[in-house]
């Protein structure tokens, strides 16, 4: 559906105003463009016109915000959504039947991608413990650290959970993450791995149940107040290799991990996020991501966990 002229005007204005670098102007042409329904997406060929959903929809992670109130348990999942619609409901649906009764959900919606926005708003008004902020970045556009760093910036419980969609719980899972959480370890997930010494950090193996050097973004607990001091690197655009570069990070500043492995009751289903992603922007992001780590990490073998 083709936006009415007025719409289009204010919209090429606003492309004029920010050409110019008048951010204020921007966001005032902006806000009229909503109120008059419609919400602009910008994106490399110029921007988007789309009918205005019913839900707040804010233009990027910067202007993402949240009253602290609609927060008050011990413990938030976070989840970035990036379409996938199926995936969601499964995931967020486990989540709602097994996890904790001190637990709630804090979603972000990138884009609205399959109107997976709209379904999230809809189970938003049946279900006090989900939250769902919405913003009209994609995750490609706004960057996965960013966006987890965001969720965590803006969470007031003690714990934070990061979890993919892939993973879906048959029982609570989160539970045992936060028991391991203590004085010795700060964070606690499904999956860990050890750093492979010998091929000079090239690549790493599971060790099953233990202290481990880095945690896997699938599903793991942290505590929020440490994740708030030492985020995710903002340069990692993409998830992997980024949860690799979190847990030495967090190493490296003294902090322990531990894994759970195969006693958490979880199943992962198929990773869209890297099956179904873009060839040459997920082999070209992960590069960056892992050149960083050999050369910020690499050789250090202090900041590692015991071998076994």
């Amino acid at each position: 559906m083709t936006a009415p002229k007025e719409v289009i005007d204010l919209a090429e204005q606003r492309i004029q105003a920010r050409a110019n670098k008048d951010f204020a102007l921007s966001d005032q042409l902006r806000d009229k463009i909503s109120d008059l329904g419609y919400v602009i997406k910008d994106n490399p060929g110029g921007y988007e016109l789309v009918v205005k959903p019913p839900f707040e929809v804010f233009e990027n992670l910067a202007s993402v915000k949240m009253k602290p109130d609609r927060l008050n348990q011990k413990v938030t999942v976070c989840l970035l959504i990036d379409g996938w619609l199926e995936d969601t409901q499964e995931c967020i649906n486990a989540l709602l039947k097994f996890m904790p009764k001190d637990a709630s959900i804090l979603a972000l919606d990138l884009g609205n991608k399959e109107l997976v926005g709209n379904y999230l708003a809809e189970t938003e008004k049946t279900n006090q413990n989900l939250v769902a902020l919405h913003t009209s970045q994609t995750l490609e556009q706004a960057g996965w650290a960013n966006s987890i760093n965001k969720l965590i910036e803006l969470n007031p419980a003690e714990f934070s959970v990061v979890m993919d969609l892939s993973s879906i719980i048959s029982g609570d899972a989160i539970t045992p993450l936060i028991n391991q959480i203590d004085n010795e370890f700060v964070a606690a997930g499904w999956k860990g791995s050890l750093v492979k010494i010998d091929d000079e950090w090239r690549s790493v193996e599971d060790k099953g149940e233990g202290e481990v050097d880095i945690l896997l973004g699938y599903l793991f607990a942290i505590k929020t107040k440490i994740a708030q001091e030492i985020p995710a690197n903002s340069k990692a655009k993409f998830y992997r290799n980024a949860d690799l570069e979190w847990s030495l990070e967090l190493r490296s500043k003294g902090h322990k991990l531990v894994a759970l492995g195969n006693t958490l009751p979880v199943e992962q289903k198929r990773h869209h996020g890297y099956h179904d992603s873009d060839i040459e922007y997920r082999e070209k992001e992960s590069k960056k991501t892992y050149d960083r780590i050999l050369q910020n990490y690499r050789g250090k073998t202090q900041i590692l966990s015991p071998r076994r």
